[in-house]
C-alpha cells in the first residue's frame, strides 16, 4: 500500500452558540454537519521521515507551509506514531476562510490518509492527535451530523443528518476568526439555540428548525466584514426556510424545502459573491474514507 486518496469534507455549523470563556478559550455548542464540498488529498510514501505538502486550487499555492494545518498534521503523525513520511498533494475545492472548515478538514485527511498508509487503527491516539490540531479537526475524521461542545473536542455523533438543500453564499472578504471572536464578546448573546433546533430535527420539523439555525459569532462577523451582512439579506429575500452564517464567516447558507427551490434561488440571487448548491452528507465509517493502492 503505497497510496491513499481521501475527500476531505467542508461543515457548516447549523447553529454555534458562544456560552462564555475558560482558560482563555470560547467555549460552543454546536449543530454541525458535513456537506457534499470536499478537498482531494493524495498521499504517497516517502521511506524518510520527511512531509511534503503541496496544493493546488482556491488560493491556497501561496500558503506558507508553516502556516499550513496539513504540513502539520503530517509531522505530528510521523512524531506521534514513529512512521516514515509521506508527499501529499491537496487538491482544493473547499474555499478559504469561508467557516466551512477547510483547514481543519485537510489536516483530519492527512491524518486519515497516512493512518492507512502506516495501518494506524488506534482511533483514539488519532482524534486526540487531531484535537490538538484544531477545533473542528477531531469532529473532521469522520463528520457527518453532530453536536460539538467545549472548544469542539466534544464530539456527539447524531445519527441520520437532516438532509437540507442549502445555498451558500462566499463573499471575497474574509473574515478574521480571531478578531470575530474578540469582538465577540462586546456582544450580548441570544438565548441558546442548538438545544431547541436539535429537538425539531429530532421531531422531523426541518422548517422549524432552519428557523432557529442562529450563529452568535454573526453579529461580529457582519461589523468586520459588511459583505456577510449583504449575503445575509440576499438570501433571506429569496424567502427560504432559514439563514445562518457558518463558523466565523464569511460563508452565509440559506435551507429550502427542495432541490428545485435551491435551484431556483440560484438562479435569482444576482449578488458578487460564490454560489454553491450543498446537500448535507452522512456520517462516513472510518473504513470507508480511504481510497487505496
Amino acid at each position: 500500500m503505497n497510496t491513499a486518496r481521501v475527500y476531505a469534507q467542508a461543515k457548516l455549523n447549523l447553529t454555534l452558540d458562544v456560552l462564555g470563556t475558560e482558560k482563555g478559550y470560547h467555549m460552543l455548542d454546536s449543530l454541525v454537519c458535513t456537506v457534499d464540498l470536499a478537498d482531494r488529498i493524495v498521499a504517497k510514501k516517502r521511506k524518510d521521515g520527511l512531509v511534503s505538502v503541496t496544493m493546488h486550487g482556491m488560493g491556497s499555492e501561496s500558503i506558507p507551509p508553516e502556516e499550513n494545518n496539513a504540513q502539520r498534521a503530517g509531522e505530528a503523525f510521523v512524531s506521534a506514531f514513529g512512521t516514515c513520511g509521506a508527499d501529499i498533494t491537496i487538491y482544493k475545492n473547499i474555499p478559504i476562510g469561508a467557516g466551512l472548515g477547510g483547514s481543519s478538514a485537510d489536516a483530519a485527511g492527512v491524518l486519515s490518509a497516512m493512518a492507512k498508509l502506516y495501518d494506524v487503527a488506534d482511533f483514539s491516539a488519532l482524534k486526540a492527535l487531531a484535537d490538538s490540531l484544531g477545533s473542528d479537526t477531531g469532529y473532521l475524521l469522520t463528520g457527518g451530523f453532530a453536536r460539538i461542545r467545549g472548544r469542539g473536542e466534544q464530539v456527539e455523533p447524531l445519527g441520520e443528518p437532516p438532509m437540507l438543500n442549502v445555498l451558500l453564499l462566499v463573499p471575497e472578504e474574509r473574515v478574521s476568526t480571531a478578531e470575530c471572536y474578540q469582538k465577540c464578546d462586546t456582544y450580548a448573546k441570544s438565548q441558546p439555540h442548538t438545544e431547541r433546533a436539535l429537538e425539531c430535527l429530532r421531531a422531523g420539523n426541518a422548517e422549524w428548525a432552519a428557523k432557529l439555525f442562529y450563529n452568535d459569532l454573526y453579529p461580529a462577523a457582519k461589523e468586520l466584514v459588511p459583505a456577510v451582512e449583504e449575503a445575509f439579506a440576499d438570501l433571506k429575500h429569496l424567502s427560504p426556510w432559514g439563514v445562518c452564517m457558518t463558523g466565523s464567516g464569511s460563508g452565509v447558507f440559506a435551507v429550502f424545502e427542495t432541490e428545485e427551490l435551491c435551484k431556483w434561488a440560484r438562479s435569482r440571487y444576482r449578488g458578487k459573491c460564490r454560489s454553491y448548491l450543498l446537500k448535507t452528507c452522512k456520517f462516513r465509517e472510518r473504513h470507508s474514507l480511504y481510497s487505496v493502492e
